[in-house]
């Protein structure tokens, strides 16, 4: 999934826009973090736990992030952005949010194309195309049990790969 913090992607087109998406967590922290961090900041400096709550946090909202964004029917975000907020004295609310869309990269000629685009059209043409299963059950024959009716996916449009 593509995420950018710009309202556009350059080399790309905004062929579909799904609307914001966001992911979430309320987190409290740790007594035992928390005092050993009060007695590192006496001292000034990084406070490493917190950095890695902090961290840890911020993945876990992006991923929530994308996770509804990919149900959605989107290949990229735009527009990211974070934000936290302290909810009492020990809670920390971090959330992520931005615009779930769907992006095509434009092609060689085409106007605003970038080198990255260029070869993302170039790579999603040059893939094989698999041929279709058939989705039509068989007929049991006198001298065969019947199968099982089994669901095949249609193949999805080759989409380009992302860097």
């Amino acid at each position: 999934m593509l995420i950018v913090t710009s309202n556009e992607i350059p080399g790309h087109r905004i062929d579909a826009v799904f609307g914001e998406v966001m992911g979430l967590t309320v987190r409290s922290r740790d007594i035992g973090s928390q005092m050993l961090a009060g007695f590192r900041s006496l001292g000034g400096g990084e406070l490493p736990e917190m950095t890695k709550a902090l961290y840890e946090s911020r993945q876990e909202v992006m991923a929530r992030m994308v996770n509804e964004a990919q149900q959605r029917g989107a290949n990229a975000i735009v527009a990211m952005r974070f934000d936290t907020s302290e909810m009492g004295t020990n809670w920390t609310e971090v959330c992520a949010y931005g615009t779930a869309v769907y992006v095509l990269p434009l092609g060689e000629g085409e106007p605003g194309a970038t080198g990255q685009s260029v070869y993302l059209t170039k790579t999603a043409t040059q893939q094989p195309a698999q041929p279709q299963q058939p989705t039509q059950p068989q007929q049991p024959t006198p001298h065969q049990p019947e199968q099982p009716q089994q669901f095949t996916p249609p193949t999805p449009p080759a989409q380009p790969h992302q860097f």
